[in-house]
């Protein structure tokens, strides 16, 4: 088995573990670790933590080292110094919106498992040239929604996908319906208010809730 067909394998290990992975945006590494155990004990172990404050870093670090049951990855990755950022601070995957040159290169160098973003056909099909057979479809909603990943799997059957943006706990089920849908990425599990509050509790009833929607 080659490098990236392991690391393929690896995503979908990763992708089946619940319906929802929840995008979690943190602004305080402190609620890191009762967070991640609030979404494990509501059976939604895979966590992608965005790279979109200075806390996620240190976020992710916590959640490895500290939740049992935890598959923490890191979201919002643009560059090979994120990337390998990430890979330090104990990620187990890493989510790209997009593609480019260098961040294809710099995965190609990484443990880390990449799941790329993608909105076009093309983009799709570049990426299944070079082994990648699990996305991210990005932004869902707007690029298209259900109907353009149903329309994509007649002539793409081999890929499989994580839809990601403007997704609910309403819409959820639209996109698991499809047979190229894996899982869905939703940020409605952990609320800025929730988080701010510390409710817990809170955040594993919104957990119970998405890993029920299979």
């Amino acid at each position: 088995m080659s490098d990236i067909e392991e690391k393929q394998r690896q995503l979908e290990t990763t992708m089946r573990l619940a319906p929802v992975i929840p995008v979690v945006v943190i602004e305080d590494a402190r609620s890191a670790v009762p967070m991640a155990r609030a979404l494990v004990a509501g059976g939604i172990p895979a966590i992608e933590v965005t790279l979109r404050t200075p806390a996620a870093l240190e976020a992710i670090r916590a959640i490895a080292a500290e939740v049992e049951g935890a598959v923490v990855g890191v979201g919002t990755v643009l560059s090979r110094e994120d990337l390998h950022a990430a890979e330090r601070a104990g990620a187990r995957f890493a989510v790209s919106p997009g593609v480019s040159p260098g961040l294809l290169a710099a995965a190609e160098d990484c443990a880390l498992p990449l799941l790329p973003g993608a909105a076009t056909a093309s983009e799709l099909m570049a990426l299944l040239e070079r082994g990648y057979r699990h996305l991210k479809f990005f932004p869902a909603v707007p690029a298209g929604g259900a109907k353009l990943l149903a329309a994509w799997a007649g002539p793409l059957p081999q890929l499989r996908f994580c839809p990601t943006g403007g997704i609910s706990l309403a819409s959820a089920p639209d996109f698991l319906a499809l047979k190229n849908v894996l899982c869905v990425g939703g940020s409605w599990l952990t609320p800025a208010d929730k988080l701010a509050a510390g409710d817990w509790a809170g955040i594993e009833a919104l957990a119970r809730e998405a890993a029920a929607l299979r």
